[in-house]
């Protein structure tokens, strides 16, 4: 028993020490100093939480000061909130900071844009009073969307999944109604979950329309229905994830995929921009030998953590098409099919993690286990893999394969006039036939050349004076490049004409 209160005793006492304020201050004299001016929470969707910003308070006195009061100037009817040193509020009274020594104020909101006059919401924190007061502006920029959610269970309050093909889906979505299936440019789209096509039915996306998706999220073009994506060139349409802060702009997998199932068809995609997915394009449609399931024009395609564009045996048509980096291959077009680029830039310098596949793969196979745990691999038609004045380039060694395990079946090959990053060291490709460059289904390719992007780490693949693919492109009907500029003469291969860099200060 007497070791017992003993215990308790020394509890009591540490307790109370460590509640007892160990240092003496005086009043701030108004001497704060700031990390920042200016709060910047970049753009907030109406209704949807921000990020969590963080401002550095400085005391550079010899002296621990008080404090007496940190407040937001628009008082409890902010849409701000704060955290200062560990308390949660938007008032705050006696708050110290020793010499020598800063503490963090935590800066976050929600804003509902039909409650705010100006979409460019602004409020002050204030530090102390009178003569003393010193404040730090905080600005946000509110954008009014249309939102699309999957439903919800009243009772069980579970999330609707989508049914594909008669069977239910762990994805969460639902299928658009009639009144949603066209996108205008009036108010952003920001998805959560999949938002379906259904079958007969048509996604129409106009331009300038601007698509967000949460994450997990994406479009389903089911059986039998179609995806119109309508960008120009001086207003493209854009696809990324619902996450605006500058930190999120060129961060890859914030959200799902465009899956086009099979059976979905004539699809166009024109000036449009898609990025930071797990997979730009998802397109499984067999379609026919003649007709595309999918043209692509004048598109870009970057910065996926898994595919730019994964075809499985489908149909597709890309003319000024640009596809960057991603995880595994920027374009991948298995299990046969149709393939027919021109003017075409793959350029694949992944930089987070290392890279399996080259920029681009085709192949005309896949492989599956079967009931007794044997591997099986199925073949089917290559009808055409044809790249004209296209430039294949990453930071890999071999960036274009193409990979035939069935020499009974079709599988047709012809690249004409394109840049080849192709330098393989170990001889690993000697006796494949399809990788001989000198055989007839390659024709004035350059191997190894200098593609002179001017800023690769950034996504940007316009040629410089210094590249080898200047003027020596093949003339096609394709007389612009994808920014409008005229090659009806002396053509440069890949998506863009070349322009002489500014120097750099």
């Amino acid at each position: 028993m007497r070791h017992y209160i003993s215990f308790i005793i020394c509890i009591v006492l540490i307790s109370m020490s460590s509640c007892r304020k160990d240092f003496d201050t005086i009043p701030n004299s108004g001497k704060l100093e700031f990390s920042k001016d200016t709060v910047f929470l970049d753009t907030v969707f109406t209704n949807i939480g921000s990020a969590t910003y963080n401002l550095k308070v400085y005391n550079r006195s010899n002296n621990s000061i008080t404090i007496p009061q940190i407040k937001l100037e628009n008082g409890t009817s902010s849409n701000y909130r704060l955290n200062v040193d560990g308390i949660t509020g938007k008032d705050f009274t006696d708050i110290d900071i020793l010499a020598k020594d800063s503490i963090f104020v935590f800066i976050e909101t929600t804003i509902n844009a039909e409650n705010v006059i100006d979409p460019l919401y602004t409020d002050k924190i204030l530090f102390d009073t009178g003569d003393n007061q010193q404040n730090v502006d905080l600005v946000t920029l509110v954008q009014d969307a249309n939102f699309i959610y999957p439903g919800k269970d009243p009772i069980t309050m579970k999330i609707d999944s989508l049914t594909l093909d008669g069977e239910p889906t762990s994805l969460q979505g639902r299928f658009l109604e009639d009144n949603e299936l066209t996108f205008t440019n009036t108010k952003p789209t920001v998805i959560y979950g999949y938002a379906a096509v259904a079958s007969n039915k048509t996604l129409t996306i106009n331009a300038g329309s601007k698509v967000y998706f949460h994450d997990n999220s994406g479009l389903i073009i089911d059986n039998n229905a179609t995806l119109k994506v309508n960008g120009t060139l001086a207003e493209k349409v854009i696809f990324e994830g619902d996450r605006l802060e500058n930190s999120f702009n060129d961060v890859p997998g914030q959200w799902g995929t465009i899956w086009m199932r099979a059976g979905s068809k004539e699809h166009e995609i024109t000036h449009a921009q898609i990025k930071n997915g797990v997979i730009g394009i998802l397109i499984d449609s067999i379609g026919s030998t003649s007709t595309p399931t999918l043209k692509l024009e004048s598109t870009e395609i970057y910065n996926h953590s898994n595919y730019g564009i994964l075809a499985r045996e489908t149909n597709i048509e890309g003319n000024n098409v640009v596809v960057g980096s991603a995880g595994q291959a920027s374009l991948a077009a298995i299990i046969g099919g149709t393939y027919n680029f021109t003017h075409s830039t793959f350029a694949n310098f992944w930089n987070n993690g290392i890279r399996q596949l080259p920029a681009v793969l085709v192949n005309n196979f896949f492989t599956y286990t079967d009931e007794s745990g044997q591997d099986i691999i199925e073949t089917r038609n290559l009808y055409a893999a044809n790249f004209t004045n296209c430039i294949f380039d990453g930071n890999s060694n071999i960036e274009f394969i193409l990979d035939n395990v069935d020499a009974s079946g079709l599988f047709n090959y012809n690249i004409s006039n394109s840049l080849i990053q192709f330098n393989d060291t170990n001889d690993s490709y000697a006796e494949v036939a399809e990788m001989d460059f000198t055989s007839d289904f390659y024709q004035n390719i350059i191997l190894n050349g200098n593609s002179d992007f001017r800023n690769s780490q950034n996504e940007d693949f316009i040629i410089g004076d210094n590249s080898d693919a200047i003027n020596t492109a093949k003339a096609t009907i394709f007389t612009t490049d994808i920014l409008g500029i005229n090659r009806s003469t002396n053509p440069d291969i890949g998506a863009y004409q070349h322009i002489i860099f500014e120097e750099e200060d």
